[in-house]
C-alpha cells in the first residue's frame, strides 16, 4: 500500500467538504465550511521525520524531525515489513478530524448511533504503511430551541445535549421536531517512504 493510496482515502472521507478557507494550526491546517443547515469542520495535521537509527533486537526507530526533536518508537509485532525500514528512510504521518452536521427538515429517521472502523496495511515486501479510520454518526431529535441564548437541545439515541449556535441564519432554520445528524471522521495514516 503506498502513502498516495492512504491520502486519496483521506481525501474520500473528507470530501464533505466542498469549499473551504484554510488557516494554519501547527503543522496542519483547519477548513471549515457552512450552508443553509450544514457546517462542516475538517482538521489536517502532517509531520515527517527522518528514521536516524533502527535496533532490529528491540524493534526501536528513532526518529527526527526538520526542526530536530527525537523521539524513539517501537514498532511491535502488527508493524509488516521491519526489516524493510533503513536509516534515512521517511516516516510521513498524517492525522485528520471531520466534523459534518446536518439538518433534517421533514424526515424521521431513526435516533441512532453507530461507530464503525477500518484500516489497511502494507503488502508483504512493501516499505511499512498503515491507515486507521473511524465513523461515529449519531441521529437526534431537536425538542427545543431558546431563542434568548442561540442554543437548541437534542435528544439522542443515549443522552440529551444542549448545542450553541454562533451562526445566527443557522439558528433560523432549526425547529422542535425537526432532526440534526452528526457525522465524525477520524483517520490516522503512517508511512515508510525510501530515502530519496
Amino acid at each position: 500500500m503506498r502513502f498516495v493510496n492512504v491520502l486519496a482515502a483521506l481525501a474520500l472521507a473528507s470530501s464533505v467538504l466542498t469549499a473551504h478557507a484554510q488557516a494554519p494550526i501547527g503543522d496542519g491546517s483547519l477548513a471549515i465550511a457552512t450552508e443553509p443547515g450544514r457546517a462542516v469542520a475538517v482538521a489536517t495535521v502532517e509531520i515527517t521525520a527522518t528514521v536516524t537509527a533502527i535496533d532490529p533486537a528491540t524493534r526501536d526507530v528513532t526518529l527526527q524531525t526538520a526542526a530536530g526533536d527525537t523521539r524513539t518508537v517501537t514498532a511491535g509485532p502488527e508493524v509488516r515489513n521491519f526489516d524493510q525500514i533503513a536509516v534515512g528512510d521517511t516516516v510521513a504521518v498524517l492525522y485528520s478530524e471531520a466534523l459534518e452536521l446536518r439538518l433534517l427538515k421533514g424526515q424521521q429517521a431513526p435516533v441512532e448511533l453507530t461507530d464503525s472502523m477500518g484500516g489497511a496495511r502494507a503488502e508483504q515486501g512493501e516499505k511499512p504503511a498503515g491507515a486507521i479510520g473511524r465513523e461515529v454518526r449519531v441521529v437526534g431529535n431537536v425538542i427545543a430551541v431558546d431563542a434568548a441564548t442561540q442554543t437548541i437541545t437534542l435528544q439522542g439515541p443515549e443522552r440529551t445535549v444542549e448545542l450553541a449556535l454562533q451562526d445566527p441564519e443557522q439558528f433560523k432554520l432549526v425547529e422542535v421536531g425537526d432532526q440534526v445528524e452528526a457525522t465524525y471522521v477520524q483517520l490516522l495514516a503512517l508511512a515508510v517512504e525510501p530515502q530519496p
